[in-house]
């Protein structure tokens, strides 16, 4: 036995060190500094950023990688996504909930991962399977497991509506049709069901503020103040963030009041309310990609007149800003195309915001938001999640459409 012991321990001793890779890209965009930072190197051991700066020392075995051209920085966070859909001028919400098999939707959804983490998205807050129940918990763990290429997955599983709000609709009355997410009715029902879908996987609930009660309304509150309150705490309890659906001035007051952590979209947004999230520390998902695409579906070319919907979009997250709101970076793709995720960055610039500032939403500003203290900006001890791209995208957001290198807890996956 004691041979075997020694043996164990020589095979223990014998394991080889952390591969070091030293990367010379013509400079680094930190996710924190407005400024890119010429010169700089970063070196990466095992999964991990070990030292940032120029003229780094490396181990003498370090492999070497040089980015000529290409501004380094940290791989961007997709904020709002749905893997599990696909743009609805392809095929309608309605059928892809009710008419798809589970298994076309997850293969898709497998390779709709793999084109979001090339387009340089090595994290996704994926916010709901719509209607494809819990498998967006099986493909985080495919990923996590390297079975699959994606991004790190932040998932809410099947989210969660007001008994009768949601969809689709328009069928028989007192025929139970399958819906896009999980429903609850009450205080009681609705602490049930966040319970239910944390213990099934979700990282992250979401909660639908308000919708169309029936086909064609406008949007209306759906829970009451009491009923999100009691959600919101369950699923703080668990450590867990809340996300809330809601463009409606009185959804988005009750989601304030409740305490969630962002709100998605946020159309109907007043003054009043936008202070009240900017002193709350509330961020704002704006969704301008998914207004701009429907429009596009409908018809819209881009120009003047411009959609009653994009207009009030583009409106919102102007005033959002001039208040102080933090801004999240999320475009609710799968309305549109994955791999297009950084649509939403370049219309948040032509909206007006900083591109540096668009940059920073995108990597370390999502990663606050999401409570992921371990990524979102080049520095020392976070995962090496990295990307390159060439010429300089805090002078020209457009650069973030061509990520040529992609870096993903030390391994290069996308060159």
């Amino acid at each position: 036995m004691k041979w075997l012991l020694g043996l164990a321990l020589l095979v223990v001793g014998a394991a080889p060190a952390p591969h070091a890779i030293l990367l010379r890209p013509a400079a680094v965009f930190d996710g924190v500094d407005p400024a890119p930072h010429p010169g700089w190197q970063v070196l990466v051991t095992g999964d991990k950023i070990v030292a940032v700066g120029p003229a780094l020392t490396a181990p003498a075995d370090a492999e070497t990688i040089d980015l000529p051209g290409q501004m380094l920085m940290p791989g961007m966070i997709e904020g709002h996504g749905h893997l599990f859909l696909h743009p609805y001028n392809e095929t309608s919400w309605d059928d892809q909930v009710l008419h798809e098999p589970l298994a076309l939707r997850t293969a898709r959804a497998v390779a709709n991962a793999r084109v979001t983490l090339l387009a340089g998205f090595t994290t996704e807050r994926d916010l709901g399977t719509e209607g494809a129940g819990y498998a967006d918990v099986g493909l985080r763990q495919a990923i996590a497991q390297g079975i699959v290429p994606g991004p790190r997955l932040i998932v809410a599983t099947r989210a969660i509506v007001a008994k009768g709000a949601y969809g689709p609709k328009g069928f028989e009355p007192g025929v139970d049709i399958p819906q896009g997410a999980e429903e609850a009715s009450g205080v009681d029902d609705l602490v049930r069901v966040v319970r239910s879908q944390i213990a099934a996987g979700a990282d992250v609930v979401k909660l639908y503020g308000d919708y169309r009660w029936g086909p064609g309304e406008p949007s209306h509150p759906t829970f009451s103040l009491a009923e999100m309150k009691a959600a919101v705490e369950a699923a703080h309890d668990a450590g867990r963030t809340v996300a809330v659906h809601t463009s409606t001035p009185e959804g988005m007051r009750r989601a304030i009041a409740a305490g969630a952590d962002t709100i998605e979209h946020g159309y109907g947004g007043t003054p009043e309310i936008f202070r009240s999230m900017a002193a709350k520390g509330i961020a704002l998902c704006p969704t301008l990609a998914a207004s701009d695409a429907v429009s596009r579906y409908r018809g819209w070319s881009g120009g003047d007149p411009v959609p009653p919907a994009v207009a009030e979009n583009r409106a919102s997250f102007v005033l959002a800003r001039s208040l102080g709101v933090p801004i999240c970076m999320g475009g609710d793709v799968g309305v549109f195309a994955h791999g297009e995720n950084a649509r939403e960055m370049e219309l948040m610039a032509a909206a007006g915001m900083p591109v540096a500032q668009v940059l920073i939403a995108a990597t370390s500003g999502n990663a606050r938001f999401f409570h992921l203290a371990d990524r979102g900006s080049v520095k020392p001890g976070l995962l090496a999640d990295l990307i390159a791209v060439p010429g300089d995208p805090t002078c020209d957001i457009a650069v973030v459409r061509r990520v040529g290198w992609v870096m993903k807890g030390g391994v290069v996956v996308g060159r």
